[in-house]
């Protein structure tokens, strides 16, 4: 018998007025799974991301997690349940320190602040942000503001949690430390969703590749075969260019 998915996302569909961003996505994702989640700029990755997290409401469709459907809750009542994700742009508190901001995440499952302070140190440990915890928000590096987004992420104690381009404009130094990171997050046990335009990095950490363009699924599947994928591989280079990359493979 086919285990219970952790999310299910069924028939999704959002509307802007007259702008479809996501329409009828369906996918799951499992206990322990990293999925990416990829698709050309405007595929409507992120409308995705904040309709699963309570930031929007879907039009149509649902979001089923754990069993429970949580469409249309807040997102407080969502991170309450084990969903939490982070943003493009980072946001730290700018007057707290690293350690603060952390436990700014941990108060979510922690009333007494000694045992959300001893939570979050737990987490500044595992994301590498332990020397710099009484750094302030204000004086982080780019490369740590993204550390200190998943860190405070973290410190809510997500079952599930979604990355959105943790990875952008980092070196490929800082790249394979994210990496390392996120296996390492996915060793505590925790399932991932990870929006991310690094393919080179992203492609070797995921389990599956859910790929969506102009709001719709249009390939899902291992890495390997969606790397190969016509249908993707037209979405990112364009009719015409993937037309013309074939007559050349076709040549050599």
């Amino acid at each position: 018998m086919e285990a219970q998915p952790l999310l299910r996302v069924q028939g999704l569909t959002m509307k802007f007025g007259g702008l479809l961003a996501n329409h009828d996505v369906s996918f799951d994702i499992h206990p322990g799974e990293i999925v990416g989640l990829i698709g050309p700029n405007g595929a409507g990755k992120t409308t995705l991301f904040s309709c699963v997290s309570g930031f929007l409401r879907p039009t149509s469709g649902s979001v089923i997690f754990n069993g429970e459907d949580i469409t249309g809750l807040k997102p407080y009542e969502i991170c309450q349940r084990g969903i939490v994700r982070t943003f493009q742009i980072t946001q730290p508190l700018y007057e707290m320190t690293v350690l603060e901001n952390v436990m700014a995440g941990t108060y979510c499952r922690f009333r007494r602040p000694k045992d959300a302070r001893s939570e979050a140190l737990s987490v500044l440990k595992l994301t590498g942000l332990w020397d710099k915890r009484d750094r302030m928000g204000s004086e982080l590096t780019i490369p740590d503001r993204k550390r200190l987004e998943i860190a405070r992420a973290l410190g809510t104690q997500p079952k599930l949690l979604m990355l959105d381009e943790t990875m952008a404009g980092l070196t490929p130094t800082e790249i394979q430390q994210a990496v390392d990171l996120i296996r390492n997050i996915r060793a505590q046990g925790i399932t991932l969703l990870i929006i991310e335009h690094v393919m080179e990095a992203i492609m070797p950490v995921a389990d599956r590749i859910v790929v969506l363009d102009a709001g719709r699924l249009i390939a899902e599947g291992a890495p390997k075969d969606i790397a190969h994928d016509p249908k993707v591989i037209e979405a990112y280079l364009g009719e015409k260019r993937y037309v013309r990359r074939k007559k050349h493979q076709s040549q050599l």
